[in-house]
Order: C-alpha cells, then sequence, then structure tokens
C-alpha cells in the first residue's frame, strides 16, 4: 500500500480575520513533494483555516490514491487531538469541518501526529502566501511548480540518510532541507499562522501570526511571569513549554518567558482575561447596591489612589496587551489609570456593565429587606428571579456574560486582557469557569479593586486564579 504525509496549516490576521491555509502531500517513501494547495478563505478564525487545509490536504493525497494510508501531521494540537478521538468537539463551527475530514478516507487508513511548528513550515509557508494572495485580491497559485522544485532538490540531495527503508521522516525532512538550500530563506518571516491549539477559543485559545504582522504570545502567567514581556511569536511559546516538559531544551530561546497556569505541553496560548474590579465609589464601604440602573458614581479619593496602586502593580508584571472596561464611570476610571501606565487604549463593552438592581439601586441590604421582603427572599432563592421593579436576574446576568466572554475570547485568542468591570460580571466569569451553581455567587467575597484571572484554553477548559487582595493598593 502506498504511504501519504499530509502537513496542513492554517492562519488568521486577527483571530476572527483574513484567514488562509496550506497543504501539502508528501510521499513517504521518497520525501518527494507530489501537491500543494493553499487557498484564502476570507474572515475565519485560526480553527476553521487549520481544519479547512487538513481537509484540502486528505482530498489531494485521495485523488492521488484513494487507497493510500495517509499520516497527517500538523502543529495544530487541537485538531490533531479531536481527529485522533481523545479531545471532544464542542465549537459549532468546527464539527462538521471534522466530520467532513473525517469522510475523507476509511478512518483506518488515517493517522494523526502532532510536530513542532519549525517542522510544519512548508504548509505555513503556503497558508502565509495564501493570505497574501487574498490581500492583493488575488486567488493563490502556484509559482513555477512548487511540487517539482521539490522533487527535483530531492533528487539533487544525494542518497538517503541512513535509515529502514521508507523512512518517511527523514526523507521528508532531506527534501525539506534540500529544497530550503535550492530557494534561499522564505520571502516571509518566521512568525507562523496558527495556535497549535486554540479556544478559543475561543474560544480559538492561540496565538496567531502571519507574514508582516506583529506576533504576541498572550503570555498567561500574569501571576508567576511579574515583569516578564510578552512573547515574541509562537516559535517562542512553544520552546517555552517544551522546556518546561522536558523537551527540545535545545530549541528554547534565550530569556523566553513561561505560559500558563502549569499548561498541558503544546495546549497553545489561553486567551486569558484578568478580572479588575474598579475602584471605591462613594457607595461602596456603605455597601449600597449600585448597579447599571441607578446613578454612575465615580470613584472616590480612595478608590482613585486604589486604581493608581493597581496600575502600578499591573505595569511591573508587564503582561497586559489590552485594556475592555464596563461602559460605567467607575470602570472607565480605573481602566483610563491602568491605560495611562500602559500606554494603551481603553475599549468599552456594554456587556460588561453591572446587574441592574431596578428598585434597590442606592438602597443598603437591610433597607431592601424592610421594604421588599418578599422579593428579596425570592431572589435570595432563584438565579431567575428579578430585583423589584424589573432589574436584572443572576440569569440573564449570566446569558449576558457568557455571549461577552465568547466575543472576547475569538477577538483576544492567546492574548492577557484586562477586563475593569463589577463585582456580579466577575463572579459570573468565576462561576461558569467552575461550572458552579448561581448560589455560588452569594459565597464569593470580592474587593475593590481585587483582581482574579481565568485562562481559556483550546479544549474548551479554562483554569482560575484568584488573587481578591487589595493590601497592595491601600
Amino acid at each position: 500500500m502506498r504511504e501519504f504525509i499530509v502537513e496542513a496549516d492554517g492562519g488568521s490576521r486577527g483571530n476572527p480575520g483574513p484567514a488562509g491555509y496550506g497543504s501539502v502531500v508528501i510521499d513517504a517513501a521518497t520525501g518527494e513533494t507530489l501537491v500543494e494547495v493553499a487557498e484564502y478563505l476570507g474572515i475565519a478564525t485560526n480553527n476553521v483555516a487549520e481544519y479547512r487545509g487538513l481537509v484540502a490536504g486528505l482530498k489531494a493525497a485521495r485523488e492521488l490514491d484513494p487507497t493510500a494510508s495517509v499520516r497527517v501531521r500538523m502543529d495544530s494540537k487541537l485538531v490533531v487531538e479531536q481527529m485522533s478521538g481523545r479531545w471532544k468537539i464542542k465549537h459549532p463551527d468546527m464539527k462538521p469541518l471534522a466530520a467532513e475530514a473525517a469522510r475523507v478516507f476509511p478512518p483506518s487508513q488515517v493517522t494523526y501526529e502532532w510536530i513542532p511548528r519549525a517542522e510544519n513550515k512548508h504548509a505555513d509557508r503556503l497558508a502565509n502566501e495564501a493570505m497574501d494572495a487574498g490581500k492583493r485580491g488575488e486567488q493563490w497559485s502556484p509559482s513555477a511548480s512548487t511540487a517539482e522544485l521539490d522533487a527535483r532538490a530531492a533528487r539533487a540531495a544525494g542518497p538517503e540518510p541512513s535509515g529502514p527503508p521508507g523512512d518517511a521522516a527523514a526523507g521528508a525532512a532531506k527534501a525539506r532541507a534540500a529544497l530550503a538550500g535550492a530557494r534561499g530563506p522564505s520571502t516571509a518571516p518566521d512568525t507562523g499562522t496558527s495556535s497549535g491549539g486554540a479556544a478559543s477559543g475561543t474560544s480559538d485559545g492561540g496565538a496567531s501570526g502571519t507574514s508582516g504582522v506583529p506576533v504576541s504570545s498572550g503570555e498567561s502567567d500574569f501571576l508567576l511571569s511579574p515583569g516578564g514581556g510578552a512573547a515574541k511569536g509562537r516559535a517562542d511559546v512553544r520552546a517555552a513549554r517544551n522546556v518546561a516538559a522536558g523537551a527540545q531544551a535545545a530549541a528554547q530561546p534565550a530569556g523566553a518567558p513561561s505560559v500558563g497556569w502549569g499548561a498541558p505541553a503544546d495546549m497553545g496560548a489561553p486567551a486569558t482575561f484578568v478580572l479588575l474590579r474598579h475602584g471605591e465609589t462613594p457607595l461602596t464601604p456603605q455597601k449600597r447596591f449600585s448597579g447599571s440602573g441607578g446613578a454612575d458614581p465615580a470613584l472616590s479619593a480612595v478608590g482613585r489612589e486604589q486604581a493608581e496602586r493597581a496600575a502600578a502593580a499591573l505595569a511591573a508584571r508587564g503582561t497586559i496587551q489590552a485594556i475592555v472596561a464596563s461602559p460605567l464611570t467607575r470602570c472607565r476610571q480605573t481602566a483610563q489609570a491602568v491605560a495611562d501606565r500602559l500606554g494603551l487604549d481603553v475599549v468599552v463593552e456594554d456587556g460588561l456593565r453591572e446587574a441592574d438592581f431596578g428598585a434597590w439601586e442606592g438602597l443598603t441590604f437591610g433597607e431592601v429587606r424592610e421594604r421588599h421582603p418578599e422579593d428579596l427572599n425570592t431572589w435570595l432563592a432563584s438565579a431567575d428571579a428579578e430585583p423589584t421593579g424589573g432589574g436584572e436576574s443572576f440569569e440573564a446576568v449570566a446569558r449576558r456574560i457568557a455571549v461577552t466572554r465568547d466575543k472576547l475570547i475569538a477577538s483576544y485568542a492567546g492574548r492577557t486582557v484586562l477586563l475593569v468591570t463589577h463585582v456580579t460580571p466577575i463572579k459570573t466569569f468565576v462561576r461558569l469557569a467552575l461550572g458552579a451553581p448561581p448560589e455560588s455567587l452569594f459565597r464569593m467575597e470580592l474587593s475593590a479593586a481585587s483582581i482574579s484571572a481565568v485562562a481559556y484554553y483550546a479544549d474548551g477548559n479554562a483554569s482560575l486564579r484568584l488573587l481578591n487582595d487589595t493590601s497592595h493598593l491601600r
């Protein structure tokens, strides 16, 4: 039976953003490149582009020989693990693509293998070429028969390296090495095009980078790497994880930061939300309901000091790459204090606003119990209950936060983002990350200007880190 190697990659410049894929079919026995395919996809995510690259590569292999065995090699941990059946496919956009890939060949003819990005440069280059072509308003087309150049380079490289006959890895490596010498360096910087396992989600969950586009790793170990800058690219991040796992130590660049809070190797950089509650307002020490349906108080003098101290602490850690804030004044003021330190802009996101407490706005808990005892008891007993006067239930807040979370994961995949928001939204982020019931909201204490962090990984799981320590902010 003939054996093919399919190497595939995909990327998005924005995630979602302008996207493309590249795939190559290699003769496993000789290392000869048989087919190259690439396509500009328009606006898509990293994961969609990676899956589209897989499907295209498998179809190209089937056209050559539908009876062949196929070894798929990709640097996307997400795609490899999902197609191998070890990870569940949760995202609705991924399910039909995975099903399409599974139908190309009988499952018994296909195996999947994860490889480091450095070993997937051929497909990576094709994906970049496709995206570059799309940027010019063109469709990708092979130049000067790249497959034939591969074949000539392989033949010119001489005898097979030592190893068993048909050693696919050795043959493919020889062909790629010879090809690199024949063509010279790629015109596209080696920044990578895919996350190697994204959310992802959110959620695509990995860093993305492409030719001519700055790449950030989304360093998620906000707490464990004080003063550490963002990684320079996914290659640095992947090397850092390999060293942490005790593998490929020689690939570690000097000074590369660690990624994740004990993240599994090669999971990809998560989307990390550093959750900062705003500083105090005049209502905070009085413990009055202060939501989005009443007055919009500004920070007090204490609150402004807390915001400045939080800004100094975050600046010292050096891991924040973007700032998103609730539209309410107290959050925008707190966020601006951090933005001024970091030289970043503040993006306002309405989904991060506090709950609307209806007629309870401005009242203490005791005052609400006096005036609306039945409504308060119902509210305490059910997440579906609204505060008196048509406020917002905890269930409604949870739905809003879930939508906002998924939107932000998609927009900031692989990056570390400061979300400046309120008590109820932060507690809800935490509750959803833990899979805890709604009543858990009443069992959390959240001080003004306190910090928590949640990292969202490619497999749909989340890692929670709680600080809730404002001693350094007083």
